[in-house]
């Protein structure tokens, strides 16, 4: 029998939330096996997740070769027409113009 790990195992071996896992695995992002409505996750879904998650350096560049020369900058097209601006004027307040705060009677 397979031994089947909880998604806060998981978690605690990949160093992030079981929310993280859950989710992912909620997503169809990850591999893992459904047991009634929980999610477990035995050995080679946690290999694979690591594996999926893996991130690989660059390929080294060769020495002695030149790197590429940079392309170069396409012109700027000359400045639209200065269109004149508006000047705004802001409104009173509403309390301002109704007499809120008028005699009482």
């Amino acid at each position: 029998m397979p031994r089947l790990y909880l998604p806060e195992e998981v978690a605690e071996v990949l160093g992030c939330s079981a929310w993280w896992v859950k989710d992912r695995a909620r997503r169809r992002l990850i591999p893992f096996t459904r047991v009634g409505r929980a999610y477990r996750f035995t050995g080679e879904h946690l290999a694979e997740i690591i594996h999926m998650h893996e991130a690989r350096p660059a390929a080294p560049q060769q020495r002695g070769a030149t790197a590429p020369a940079p392309k170069p900058r396409a012109s700027r097209p000359s400045p639209s027409p200065v269109v004149p601006t508006v000047r705004l004027k802001a409104r009173p307040p509403r309390r301002m113009l109704k007499s809120q705060y008028g005699t009482a009677a």
